[in-house]
């Protein structure tokens, strides 16, 4: 059962959304200013929160500070009065969900509770590393693929060039798009945000281009869509693949043009937006099946970054493990050291198929359970062991991940050889090295980190 709380000072308001949401078949709890939301929240797993923006001791804006920074996945729906809708929309550009304005039809916040939910649900399947224990960009992880990556948002964050990123669910798509935001000289402004998977059909349009007063039945006031209120910013589409086909039309006008018209509007609006899209579908495969518009396509896919899934990078599972363990340690208040040294070789050869995603939830169950001061083989549910094994009994051509492991494991310490060699001919003179290897100063600078091999 999903947990809605209720933040609002007027008795009769919140009786009434109480009743409506528990109706729905929300478990709902309530507060009556956001000082007392935040104990809520504390003790209790909220899945939305919706507040009223004015209210004693602390108010609905400055809630939603809190919430952003304490509770990052937890979608803020603010409801406001009709005089105070430039403030509702202030507040969606500092990161609440969504808002509806007083009065307001039920059926409004039932749909926009929903959405909440949704998008809650499948942002859940997106890692989430805490602010206060990040590694480069905010993503853990060092190794080969990672550091590639790394130097990708690197070079195309000062940039305004549209990027596709893909990936597997669960390999931290939207933390990607975050470091290319915030390392970009657009990082003052609003980053808005969008799961498309998480829209209705017939709402999408005004979800990403807003609509006018009177446009349909509900639309009580004008309200500006996610691309006016990333203006200057940067808009994320998350699972852009899940678009209809009516809407890719528009959204490739809207990209070209960097104009567009709300819902029931006639005024043509002209917004300065970086887009950044993310799917963990083969949109190439799509628009060969003719599910997706190529022209879209290519015009998304400007600067494609693939995130590999973490079969693929598990130099980065022992870093991730020992991230995850201190981040539950923390948490739940357990004194556990890691995992024993047969269940660290266990989780490496996992192929982890719901990727870091996967890894954080059974790391935090397992700091929750285990038995020692380690987690133990004996803590470790029957399906890993047993994935791990009948992945074992696998003739090696059917398991191209591992080939390709052992290939560039043997081909990187072959290099470090070679490295360690020329240095020592040369006295350990960095210049002179890397003209012998032909290689540039700080090329071979990095590889001397990467393979330890600095005095």
């Amino acid at each position: 059962m999903n947990r809605i709380l209720v933040v609002e000072d007027e008795i009769n308001m919140q009786v009434v959304l109480r009743a409506m949401l528990k109706k729905e078949g929300y478990e709902v709890f309530t507060a009556p200013d956001g000082r007392e939301a935040l104990k809520v929240m504390a003790n209790d797993d909220i899945d939305v929160v919706v507040t009223d923006l004015k209210m004693p001791n602390l108010d609905g804006m400055g809630l939603l500070e809190r919430v952003a920074a304490d509770y990052p996945t937890v979608p803020v729906i603010m409801i406001t009065a009709y005089g105070t809708v430039a403030t509702a929309v202030d507040a969606l550009k500092k990161g609440a969900f969504d808002y509806v304005t007083k009065p307001f039809e039920q059926d409004e916040l039932k749909n926009v509770v929903l959405k909440a939910i949704k998008t809650r649900r499948l942002s859940k399947e997106e890692f989430v590393a805490g602010a206060e224990e990040i590694d480069r960009f905010g993503i853990v992880g060092a190794s080969e693929p990672m550091r590639e990556i790394f130097a990708t948002i690197e070079r195309v964050a000062p940039t305004t060039t549209t990027i596709l990123i893909s990936g597997e669910t669960g390999t931290g798509k939207e933390l990607i798009a975050n470091a290319i935001h915030v390392n970009s000289p657009r990082k003052g402004n609003p980053l808005i945000k969008i799961n498309c998977a998480a829209i209705a059909e017939n709402l999408m349009e005004s979800e990403l281009f807003g609509y006018e007063k009177g446009a349909f039945t509900g639309a009580v006031v004008t309200k500006p869509g996610r691309f006016e209120l990333a203006h200057k910013g940067t808009l994320f589409l998350d699972e852009v693949g899940e678009l209809p086909k009516e809407m890719q039309v528009k959204l490739l006008r809207a990209i070209q043009e960097q104009t567009f018209e709300r819902v029931g509007g006639l005024k043509t609006i002209k917004v300065d937006v970086r887009l950044i899209t993310a799917t963990n579908r083969n949109l190439f495969q799509d628009v060969k099946e003719g599910r997706f518009r190529e022209d879209l396509f290519y015009r998304l896919n400007v600067l494609p970054i693939h995130l590999p899934a973490l079969r693929e990078r598990r130099d980065d599972i022992p870093m991730l493990i020992a991230y995850f363990v201190e981040r539950f340690r923390k948490k739940l208040g357990r004194d556990i050291q890691g995992p024993e040294e047969d269940v660290l070789d266990l989780f490496i050869d996992y192929d982890w198929p719901g990727n870091i995603r996967e890894m954080e939830n059974l790391l935090e169950r397992l700091v929750l359970m285990a038995r020692g001061p380690t987690i133990a083989m004996a803590d470790v549910p029957g399906e890993i062991k047993q994935a791990v094994h009948e992945q074992s009994l696998l003739p090696p051509e059917s398991k191209p991940s591992q080939f390709k492991e052992f290939i560039r494991s043997h081909t990187e310490e072959a290099e470090r050889q070679l490295l360690a060699r020329c240095l020592e001919e040369c006295g350990g003179n960095v210049t002179r090295a890397a003209k012998q290897l032909g290689l540039s100063r700080k090329g071979l600078q990095l590889k001397m980190i990467k393979y330890n091999l600095r005095k």
